[in-house]
C-alpha cells in the first residue's frame, strides 16, 4: 500500500527555518572565500571556514526540512551513522569546490567541473541522507524527479561558487545568499517530490515523533554551533568592519597579482 507522505507536518516553520539556515551558510561561505582573496596568506583557511560552513548549511537546511517529513501510518527513524556520514561528504565536496575556484579562479571550465562536483556531492549528500531513515515500508524515488532534483543541485553549486569569487560587496553577497538559499532549498523539495513510500511492516528502527524530533535537534546542534561560531569570526574580522566597497583599493596589488582572474 502506497502510504500519503507530507513534507510539511509543522506547516511553513520547517521550510522557512531550512531556507534560512541555507542562506546562512551560503552568505558565510561567500563572505569567508571573498577575505581568503584580499588574504592569499591566509587563503587556505579561509577557503576552509567557508567550505564548512556552506556544507553545515546545506546539512542543516536538510535536516530541519526532515523535521517536517512524515509518512500517513508509519513511524520514522534515522541511522545515526549514515546521518553523520552525510554531513561528512556535504563538507568534504562542498572543500574541493570551494578550493578549486579560490585557487584556480573563475574561468568556465574551473566553474564547470568545480560545480559539478559539488552538485554531485550536494545530492549524494541529499540522498544518503533519505536512506538513513527507517520507516516500515520502502521508499521508492520517481527517477526523472531525482534527475530534476541533480540537475538544480549542479546549477545551484555553480552559481554559487562564482558568486563566491565574484561578488564582494557586502550587499551583493547577503543578496547572492539568498538567491542561493532558493536554489539549495528548491534542490531538498524537488528530491523530496520523487519520493513515495510503499508500506511493508513494522521497522525497528522507527521511532515515536517525540523521539525523532530529539534526535533531529541532537544531530543539528553540532552543526549549528559551527555556523554560528563561523558567523562570529566573520562579523569580528577587520574586513568586515571596513567593508568591501572599496575592493579594489584594499590591498590591490596581493589580491590580484594572487588571483589574476579579478581581473577579467
Amino acid at each position: 500500500m502506497t502510504a500519503n507522505v507530507s513534507n510539511f507536518y509543522y506547516g511553513a516553520v520547517t521550510p522557512v527555518a531550512a531556507y534560512l539556515m541555507a542562506c546562512l551558510g551560503a552568505g558565510l561561505g561567500l563572505r569567508c572565500t571573498t577575505r581568503s582573496l584580499r588574504r592569499p596568506q591566509r587563503r587556505a583557511g579561509w577557503l576552509a571556514l567557508g567550505a564548512v560552513a556552506i556544507g553545515c548549511g546545506i546539512w542543516t537546511m536538510h535536516f530541519i526540512a526532515m523535521i517536517g517529513f512524515s509518512v500517513q501510518g508509519a513511524l520514522v527513524g534515522y541511522d545515526t551513522t549514515k546521518t553523520i556520514l552525510s554531513l561528512a561528504v556535504a563538507i568534504l565536496v562542498v572543500s574541493g569546490g570551494v578550493f578549486l575556484v579560490g585557487y584556480r579562479g573563475a574561468s568556465p571550465a574551473t566553474l564547470a567541473t568545480a560545480g559539478t562536483v559539488t552538485g554531485l556531492g550536494v545530492a549524494a549528500m541529499h540522498y544518503l541522507g533519505m536512506a538513513a531513515i527507517h520507516t516500515n515500508g520502502t521508499l521508492h524515488y520517481h527517477t526523472l524527479t531525482v534527475v530534476m532534483s541533480v540537475a538544480i543541485a549542479i546549477v545551484a553549486a555553480t552559481a554559487a561558487l562564482w558568486a563566491a569569487v565574484s561578488i564582494h560587496a557586502l550587499w551583493a553577497s547577503l543578496g547572492a545568499s539568498l538567491v542561493m538559499g532558493v536554489a539549495v532549498t528548491g534542490m531538498h523539495y524537488t528530491g523530496m517530490a520523487a519520493v513515495s513510500v510503499h508500506l511493508t511492516g513494522a521497522s525497528a528502527g522507527a521511532t515515536s515523533s517525540a523521539s525523532l524530533l530529539s534526535f533531529l535537534l541532537v544531530m543539528l546542534a553540532g552543526p549549528f554551533i559551527v555556523l554560528v561560531v563561523a558567523a562570529v569570526v566573520v562579523m569580528f574580522d577587520p574586513d568586515m568592519m571596513l567593508g568591501d566597497d572599496n575592493w579594489d583599493g584594499a590591498e590591490p596589488t596581493a589580491a590580484l597579482a594572487d588571483a589574476p582572474y579579478l581581473r577579467q
